[in-house]
């Protein structure tokens, strides 16, 4: 028996590594535009029965975890910022879309807000969390009827490697845990018993741990997260005095402002590149000829010099 037990490691340990070598081809991008696509030789997955399609996608020929046969996976958020007229009455219907969509509220706050004069008004924020192919509808509703739509982003995040890379290593995780057993319903050693044992439960935990991780990924792609600040319509209203608006005179001192930098700037620009190196080249040579008809004016009137000195001897 104590010999059976590294010849089982071995085997073990080629299992992990062909599962990796595996990791290559199901990484690789796939084409097709959608969130899981299933492959047609293998049956489907439990989580397609809780709403999340799946398209058939060619058969895998190998007996790991490969790309074509793994569904594409995207996780798809969005953040916008509304401007309503009663705040309290569009969080409420928010809310009650969201669980008619089969979704639900992940969180709601209502709290107190100021407009530019004091004045206290409502404002609120709202999490929820809808079935992803219902993302554009829901969407739809919740900007439906607003006085403004302030902000809106909407981002993908495609997990499908990441996905494939988990599912790979659990089927890798499985089958060493599987042989682990055998091992450790057939020994006799107490030793090798215990020391089979230790890494039994290494495998589960990795194995606990990586359900756990693909948990995430099928519940995050089948549930898309939409986060909605609600501001109130007085909040957005302009500082009036007397028929005045402040606003108008601030807004186009910060335009006049921006106006004069990029004009600046682009003096900047053109100065050093164009202006700057035309004046180097025209003054180079310039200088150049400056230099040398100074040196000849000083020269000849050195010798000029020269000369005055011996005319005057030879006169006396």
């Amino acid at each position: 028996m104590k010999r059976l037990l590294p010849f089982s490691l071995i085997a073990i340990a080629a299992l992990i590594l062909g599962a990796c070598g595996t990791l290559g081809g199901a990484a690789a991008p796939m084409e097709q535009d959608m969130y899981y696509e299933e492959s047609a030789a293998a049956p489907a997955p439990e989580y397609v029965e809780d709403g999340i399609t799946a398209n058939e996608a060619p058969a895998s020929g190998g007996g790991g975890v490969e790309a074509t046969s793994v569904e594409r996976i995207v996780i798809q958020n969005a953040d916008l910022a509304i401007v309503v007229a009663d705040v309290e009455v569009r969080m409420k219907d928010i809310q009650e879309m969201a669980q008619e969509m089969g979704g639900f509220v992940v969180s709601s706050n209502l709290y107190q807000g100021y407009t530019s004069n004091y004045t206290s008004v409502p404002e609120a924020s709202v999490t929820i969390r809808i079935p992803s192919e219902r993302l554009d509808e829901a969407l739809d509703q919740i900007k439906k009827d607003v006085v403004d739509v302030q902000n809106e982003t909407r981002s993908g995040q495609d997990v499908t490697a990441e996905y494939v890379d988990l599912k790979s290593r659990l089927k890798t995780y499985q089958a060493a845990e599987q042989e682990l057993t055998e091992l450790m319903e057939n020994a006799q050693d107490t030793d090798e018993v215990v020391n089979i044992f230790n890494q039994l439960m290494y495998y589960r935990e990795q194995i606990e741990l990586i359900q756990g991780q693909i948990k995430y990924y099928e519940e995050a792609a089948a549930l898309s997260a939409i986060s909605i600040r609600i501001i109130a319509e007085e909040t957005i209203q302009p500082i009036e005095i007397g028929g005045w608006e402040p606003q108008g005179v601030a807004r186009d001192a910060i335009q006049d402002l921006i106006n004069f930098w990029q004009n600046f700037v682009e003096f900047l620009i053109r100065f050093t590149l164009y202006t700057l190196p035309v004046l180097v080249t025209i003054g180079i040579p310039f200088y150049l000829v400056f230099i040398g008809v100074r040196a000849l004016f000083r020269k000849m009137r050195g010798n000029k010099k020269k000369v005055e000195p011996q005319q005057t001897e030879e006169k006396k």
